[in-house]
C-alpha cells in the first residue's frame, strides 16, 4: 500500500537577486561567492543520502525547483542537476517538472535550453503589473518585464505556465486587482496562483507594517476576482490555486493529497511514508546555506508524525483542495480506520462546517472561509481513540 502512494521531489534553491520584504521563504540575497557547480555538487549528494536513509526507489511523479530564484542558476548546471537525479532514481512516464523564475532573469537563449533540457513547466513570480506595487513589494521587475518574460517563455516552448499574483496589496483597491487578473488572463496561462499578502513573522514588513486595505475590501476584492477567473475558464482546486481543464499542478496536489516526496536543498522539506500509521516521516535541511554546504553527513532534521497528530494532519492539507478528501484515501494514506475521524467530522457536518458530496468531505461555502474553525474540531486527541 505504501509503495503506491505517489513520489514527488522537491529542490530549494535558496538565493534572490533580493529579499523582497513580505517574504518568509528561506531566501538570501545572491552575493558573488555562490558556486552554481558546488551547490549542484550539494544538492546530489543529498539526495543520495535520502535515496539510502528511506530506501526510496518509487518513480518520481514530479519536480519543483522552487526557492529564492532557482532561474538564477544556468540550464547546464540545472541539465547536470536533473541527468543526477535520473541516474538515481526513475522518472514517471509524464514527469511534471517546474522551475519558478522571476522575470528579471529572463532571456530567449537561457529559456530555450530550459525547456530544451526537460523542464516543462513553469511558475513566474508577476506578483501584480503595476509598477508602483511591484516598487512597494521590493520586487526587481517591472510591468513591461513581466509581460516580455511571458512571451519569451512562450517562444522557448513553454505551453504549461503559471503566473503567482498577489492582492490585498499597499494601496491598492478591487480595481487594481481586477486588472491584474485581467492583464494575467490576457497572457493565456494554464495556471494563475492568486493569493492575498499576509504580513508573515520575521518579514520587513511584519517588523514595518505598511497599511493594507481592510479585511472587508480585501474579502471584496477576492471574490470579484474568482468570479472572472472563473468566467475566464479558471476553475479553483485549491485555496489559492486556479487552472485551465488538466492543467492542475500535478506537483501541489501532491503536496495537499499527503501524498510523499523528498526534500534537498537548504531549508527543505520532506514527507515519507515508510509505515502505516507509525512511521511517516517528515524532514527538514539545514536552513542556512553556509551550514548546507558543509557537507555534513546526516544532517537532516527526521521527525515522526505522532499517531495522535495524523488526522490533523490529513485533513489540513486536504482541505486546501476544493474535492477534499475520501474515507478510503484517510485509511489509504494514514492507515488509521475512519472512525479515527469522530466526533471532529460529525460536528463539522452538523456546524455546516464540512459537506460530504459524492463519497466525499469537503469544505462548505461556509467552511470555506472558517478553514481554522474546521481544523480546531481535529485538535483533539479523542479522535485517535474512537
Amino acid at each position: 500500500m505504501v509503495n503506491c502512494l505517489p513520489l514527488s521531489l522537491y529542490i530549494h534553491f535558496p538565493w534572490c537577486i533580493q529579499k523582497c520584504p513580505y517574504c518568509d521563504f528561506n531566501s538570501h540575497a545572491v552575493d558573488d561567492s555562490l558556486s552554481e557547480s558546488v551547490y549542484i555538487d550539494r544538492l546530489l549528494e543529498d539526495l543520495l543520502t535520502d535515496l539510502q536513509q528511506f530506501q526510496e526507489s518509487r518513480p518520481l511523479q514530479s519536480i519543483f525547483m522552487g526557492g529564492g530564484t532557482p532561474s538564477l542558476f544556468s540550464a547546464q548546471q540545472i541539465q547536470r542537476l536533473l541527468t543526477g537525479i535520473e541516474s538515481c532514481i526513475p522518472f514517471a512516464e509524464h514527469i511534471e517538472i517546474t522551475l519558478e523564475a522571476n522575470p528579471s532573469t529572463f532571456e530567449s537563449k537561457k529559456f530555450a535550453d530550459y525547456r530544451a533540457i526537460g523542464i516543462n513547466r513553469l511558475s513566474i513570480g508577476i506578483q501584480s503589473f503595476n509598477d508602483q506595487h511591484l516598487k512597494r513589494l521590493g520586487r526587481v521587475h517591472t510591468a513591461k518585464e513581466a509581460i516580455h518574460a511571458v512571451e519569451i517563455a512562450r517562444q522557448a516552448g513553454f505551453d504549461n505556465l503559471n503566473l503567482d499574483l498577489m492582492f490585498g496589496l499597499p494601496e491598492s483597491d478591487a480595481d487594481d486587482s481586477l486588472y491584474d487578473v485581467q492583464q494575467a488572463i490576457e497572457l493565456q496561462p494554464t495556471h494563475i496562483s492568486f493569493y492575498q499578502l499576509t504580513l508573515e513573522p520575521n518579514t520587513y514588513f511584519h517588523k514595518y507594517p505598511p497599511v493594507l486595505p481592510s479585511d472587508e475590501a480585501i474579502f471584496k476584492t477576492q471574490l470579484a476576482c474568482q468570479q472572472l477567473l472563473a468566467e475566464q475558464g479558471y476553475q479553483q482546486y485549491e485555496i489559492s490555486a486556479y487552472a485551465r481543464e488538466g492543467k492542475q499542478c500535478k506537483h501541489n496536489i501532491n503536496y495537499w493529497s499527503f501524498g510523499d516526496y523528498l526534500g534537498i536543498g537548504a531549508g527543505a522539506h520532506g514527507k515519507i511514508t515508510q509505515g502505516l500509521p507509525d512511521k511517516i516521516r517528515r524532514s527538514m535541511k539545514p536552513k542556512n546555506p553556509v551550514h548546507y554546504l558543509q557537507q555534513v553527513k546526516n544532517d537532516s532534521l527526521i521527525q515522526t508524525i505522532s499517531i495522535s497528530d495524523l488526522a490533523l494532519e490529513f485533513v489540513m492539507n486536504h482541505l486546501r483542495l476544493r474535492k477534499g478528501f475520501s474515507l478510503a484515501t484517510y485509511t489509504q494514506r494514514t492507515g488509521l480506520p475512519s472512525q479515527s475521524l469522530e466526533p471532529a467530522l460529525t460536528h463539522c457536518l452538523q456546524q455546516g462546517l464540512l459537506i460530504e458530496y459524492q463519497q466525499h468531505y469537503l469544505c462548505s461555502e461556509k467552511g470555506w472561509l472558517f478553514l481554522d474553525s474546521i481544523l480546531e474540531n481535529f485538535l483533539s486527541t479523542d479522535i485517535i481513540d474512537a
